[in-house]
C-alpha cells in the first residue's frame, strides 16, 4: 500500500495497481528515499525551505522526516529495502507522482538503484556518481589501491576471504585489529545484507568476525587498529571543479570503534587531509557529494579509512556551518547551475543525543577494550557536553515535529525494551 499525506490534507490509500494506472497529478522536485535516516530529514528541510516540492519514502510509518512541515507527501513502502519488490513499488510511485530527482542515502537502496540504473534513469535523475566512480568508491580495496598509488597513507593490513586465512593475517597485522567488509552491502540471490566493521582483540573474535563478514562470499580487510582522531572531508565535485569543501572531526562515535559520529565539530580544512582527499576524489572522478574519512595514529599521521559516495548522517553540521550540501547535490543531479561556496563557520558543534546515550552505555559495557573511553570519563564527557553550546540533530525550532517524533519513538522503544527485559527476568525467576 502507498500511504499518502500532504501537509495535513488527510491520508488516503492507493493500491499498487491503482498507483500504476493513475495519471500523474503532481511532479515533485525531489523524492527522498531512506527517510528514516537523519540525512534524509536534513535534505527534506533543505530543499523545502528553498521552495522545492519534496516527497519522502520509507518502509515504515513512524518516521521523523514525514512530520516535517516541508514534507509535502509521505509514502510508506510495504516492501523491504534492497529487494526487487521495493524497486517495483518505487517505479509505481514515480509513475503515479513523478519526481525530478531521486536522492537515496542507505547502502542497500543505493545498491538496488545501481543494479537497475539504466531502467530508472529513463524516468528520473539519480543523485549518484557515475557507475565507474561508484564501483571504486563502494569497494574499500579498490579505493585503497588508488590512494596507495597517489601516495596516501593506508592502514597496514591484508585482504582475506575465509576463516582459514585468519592465522596468517594475525601474524601479519597482530592484535587488536579491525575487520572490515570490502563492500558494506552484498547481494545474495535476490536479497542483500549490510555488513559493518568489527574490532577484534583475540584470535577467537577474529575468527568469528571473518566468518560472519564472509557469510555471503565477500572478502574482508584485516587492518591495524588506529586510535587517533577521526576526521572527515566532504565535497561537492562536478565536471572537474570542487564547488564546496568542508571538514569536521568526531569527538565521539557510536559504536565507539568508529561508527556514526554522535558529537562532532566543524574545523578548518587540514592541509594534509584536505589536499589528499581532493586528489582522491578527482582521480576517481567521484561527482556529486562524497565524504572521505581519515583516522590519525598516535603521532598525528592521517590514514585513509574509506569514502562514502552518498549523503552522510553527519551532513547537518555542514549545513548549519553554511554549506548546504543537500541543495548543492540537488542542483548537480537536476542539471542546474551549482552554487560555489568558499567559506563556512568553524567551531560549530552538533550532537546526536540518542547516539551519544548509546555510545556512553557501550563505553560502560565494553570497559577495558581498546579505543573505548574509561567509564568515569565517558559519563563525565556525556554530561559536560550539555554545557557546550551546540545544535542537536532533529531539532529545528521552525520545524519542531521531527524532534518530537524522534524523542517519542526513542522513549517508547527504551521504556518498552526495559519493561520486556524485566518481565522476561520475572518469568525466568518464577517459572
Amino acid at each position: 500500500m502507498i500511504s499518502d499525506s500532504a501537509n495535513g490534507t488527510g491520508d488516503k490509500q492507493l493500491s499498487e495497481p491503482q498507483a500504476t494506472l493513475a495519471v500523474a497529478r503532481t511532479t515533485y522536485d525531489a523524492l527522498i528515499l531512506d527517510s528514516l535516516q537523519r540525512q534524509a530529514l536534513v535534505t527534506v528541510r533543505s530543499l523545502g525551505k528553498r521552495g522545492l516540492n519534496v516527497a519522502a519514502l520509507e518502509t515504515q510509518e513512524r518516521v521523523p522526516a514525514f512530520t516535517s512541515r516541508w514534507c509535502q507527501k509521505e509514502i510508506v513502502c510495504s516492501a523491504e529495502e534492497g529487494t526487487e519488490a521495493y524497486l517495483i513499488f518505487l517505479e509505481h510511485c514515480l509513475e503515479q507522482y513523478g519526481a525530478r530527482v531521486l536522492i537515496p542515502s542507505a547502502d542497500g537502496t543505493i545498491a538496488l538503484l545501481r543494479k537497475y540504473r539504466d531502467r530508472l534513469e529513463q524516468r528520473v535523475s539519480l543523485a549518484l556518481a557515475s557507475e565507474a566512480a561508484m564501483t571504486i568508491a563502494v569497494n574499500k580495496e579498490l579505493t585503497l589501491d588508488i590512494a596507495r598509488r597517489l601516495g596516501l597513507n593506508i592502514p597496514h593490513g591484508v585482504e582475506i576471504g575465509a576463516v582459514n586465512d585468519v592465522s596468517a593475517a594475525l601474524r601479519e597485522v597482530g592484535l587488536p585489529a579491525v575487520v572490515k567488509p570490502v563492500e558494506s552491502w552484498l547481494w545474495h540471490e535476490q536479497q542483500g545484507a549490510r555488513f559493518v566493521s568489527r574490532l577484534v582483540t583475540t584470535p577467537d573474535e577474529a575468527i568469528r568476525a571473518v566468518e560472519e563478514l564472509t557469510h555471503f562470499g565477500g572478502t574482508v580487510l584485516f587492518q591495524q587498529f588506529l586510535t587517533g582522531e577521526r576526521e572527515a572531508m566532504s565535497f561537492l565535485y562536478a565536471r572537474g571543479e570542487v564547488y564546496a569543501r568542508f571538514a569536521q572531526w568526531a569527538k565521539r562515535t557510536e559504536p565507539p570503534l568508529g561508527g556514526q559520529s554522535v558529537l562532532r565539530q566543524s574545523i578548518a580544512v587540514p592541509e594534509d587531509i584536505g589536499e589528499q582527499a581532493e586528489r582522491l576524489v578527482r582521480e576517481i572522478e567521484l561527482e556529486g557529494y562524497s565524504e572521505v574519512e581519515f583516522r590519525r595514529d598516535s603521532a598525528g599521521v592521517p590514514y585513509l579509512m574509506e569514502i562514502n559516495p552518498r549523503l552522510s548522517a553527519s551532513v547537518e553540521i555542514a549545513v548549519r556551518s553554511g554549506i548546504d550540501f543537500p541543495y548543492l547535490l540537488y542542483q548537480w543531479a537536476s542539471g542546474e547551475p551549482i552554487n560555489k561556496i568558499k567559506r563556512y563557520r568553524i567551531g560549530v558543534w552538533m550532537r546526536y543525543l540518542k547516539g551519544d546515550i548509546m555510545t556512553t552505555i557501550e563505553a560502560l559495557q565494553q570497559r577495558g577494550r581498546p579505543g573505548v573511553t574509561p567509564p568515569a570519563q565517558a559519563v563525565f564527557g556525556f554530561l559536560a557536553s550539555f554545557l557546550q553550546p551546540m545544535g542537536y540533530d532533529y531539532v529545528d525550532w521552525d520545524d519542531p515535529s521531527p524532534a518530537i517524533r524522534a524523542a517519542t519513538d526513542f522513549t517508547r522503544s527504551w521504556v518498552g525494551g526495559a519493561i520486556k527485559k524485566r518481565l522476561s527476568r520475572f518469568r525466568r525467576r518464577f517459572s
